[in-house]
């Protein structure tokens, strides 16, 4: 993981199992303010609030929560990272998964940005990953 987290400098960070390689960066100019998530050619974006946010509903939960990843048009399983971020109980209201059709997987990218900012563990097995706030 690297990177300074702008558009010229985004992180380089790579998905839980550590199968593949994304990068992502924060753009201030938007409105509001987005993570954008390359990998490969595909873009996904999110509200950069989903960091503060899912840090603070981590610390709520106390221990470790699984991911549960799913693409937008699969349903996510309760109890999970991916469940939360699109949850109509969660600070938005909803979908922090900004681009239609690309607003999911929020339990894939975002853990390991949380993880390289240090407000998060994050475990890489091979599946069934589960992280925690620090």
């Amino acid at each position: 993981m690297s990177g300074g987290g702008t558009k010229d400098d985004p992180w380089g960070l790579s998905t839980p199992p550590g199968t593949s390689a994304y990068s992502m960066y924060r753009d201030e100019e938007a409105d509001p303010p987005q993570l954008v998530c390359r990998v490969g050619s595909t873009r996904l974006i999110y509200d950069a609030r989903v960091v503060d946010d899912m840090h603070a509903w981590l610390r709520e939960q106390g221990d470790w929560v699984p991911l549960g990843a799913a693409d937008e048009q699969k349903p996510a399983k309760e109890g999970t990272v991916e469940a939360w971020g699109r949850s109509e109980s969660n600070p938005v209201g909803g979908w922090y998964g900004l681009r239609k059709g690309y607003r999911g997987r929020v339990g894939m990218y975002l853990p390991p940005l949380l993880e390289e900012l240090g407000l998060a563990e994050v475990e890489h097995n091979p599946r069934n990953n589960r992280m925690r706030a620090l």
